[in-house]
């Protein structure tokens, strides 16, 4: 018989690593810790610190009151919206404001809109704070898409009681997975903080890995898909969430191909053989995964 006395130590250890411990080797975490401490140990300049300090701080509460802004317009079905147009003017107007973002954030995602945020902001410092700029915009436009939006002012369906909480609790559950994908990827360049902080340490920006670890063993896009997720499980459902998301999931889908193309020109085969192991959008079963290895192995 075991002894749960003599194991009770070792359940919170990994191969003798402290879980803990496990946490601040994380690859992610480690990439941080660096960006903080040159930040910290910052070399003199005024003139610079400022201009990091100050675009971080614009940048991170506008990121902070975007994501609030979505959470709180989404949960209730775009029914809440600050838009007074008359339709069918709103209609179009509602239209621009769900394609201005997908549009916009593949326009700067490509090498025509990552040259323009190098130069968006005059000065030696543009292209250090190109990641910073983006997810300010990225904020700006999220921030027009829920306060400009004009509601139908028609309600399918609103949960209550018990399916009120449970749908706040899958609804939530989806920002949770969107989070962990995000710090999978790379927090400090989602986030926009990357660009500050370099600047902060004069320092060019240090860009994370090719994400492989975390949710990304699982799917290749599992910020897209996180994202996605969070369109349909919604506790209100309207003919404006449902235009939203039926728009903003074929982004989801499709967008990625080109962030793809980008991967394979910088990654080369790493990218390619990591493609070749791990699916799209949706994770496979394990039977599944195990049938392909199999296959794989008798050819």
């Amino acid at each position: 018989m075991v002894d749960a006395e003599a194991t009770a130590p070792n359940r919170r250890r990994t191969h003798g690593v402290p879980l803990p411990l496990m946490m601040f080797q994380h690859p992610r975490i480690q990439a941080l810790q660096t960006l903080v401490r040159d930040a910290v140990n910052a070399p003199a300049g005024a003139g610079r610190i400022a201009l990091a300090l100050l675009a971080g701080l614009v940048c991170h509460l506008l990121f902070g009151a975007a994501i609030l802004s979505m959470i709180y317009a989404m949960f209730h079905g775009l029914s809440r919206g600050l838009g007074h147009l008359p339709w069918p003017w709103a209609l179009a107007a509602n239209l621009a404001l769900i394609l201005q973002f997908p549009l916009m954030h593949s326009f700067l995602l490509s090498r025509r809109g990552s040259r323009l945020l190098a130069v968006m902001l005059p000065g030696a410092h543009g292209a250090t704070l190109s990641t910073t700029v983006y997810a300010t915009i990225a904020s700006l436009q999220l921030l027009a898409m829920f306060w400009l939006w004009t509601p139908s002012g028609v309600i399918w369906w609103r949960a209550e009681g018990p399916a009120l909480y449970l749908m706040t609790t899958v609804y939530a559950l989806a920002f949770a997975l969107l989070a962990k994908a995000i710090f999978d990827a790379g927090v400090e360049l989602q986030s926009g903080a990357l660009g500050w902080l370099a600047l902060l340490a004069d320092k060019a920006p240090r860009f994370p890995d090719m994400p492989t670890l975390g949710l990304f063993r699982l799917v290749r896009q599992p910020i897209y898909l996180a994202f996605a997720c969070t369109l349909w499980t919604v506790p209100t459902w309207t003919p404006d969430q449902l235009a939203l998301a039926l728009l903003w999931s074929a982004y989801c889908v499709l967008a990625p191909r080109f962030k793809e193309a980008r991967f394979e020109q910088r990654y080369g085969e790493r990218w390619r053989q990591y493609r070749q192991r791990t699916p799209y959008f949706l994770p496979r079963s394990t039977a599944s995964a195990d049938r392909r290895r199999s296959a794989k192995v008798r050819d």
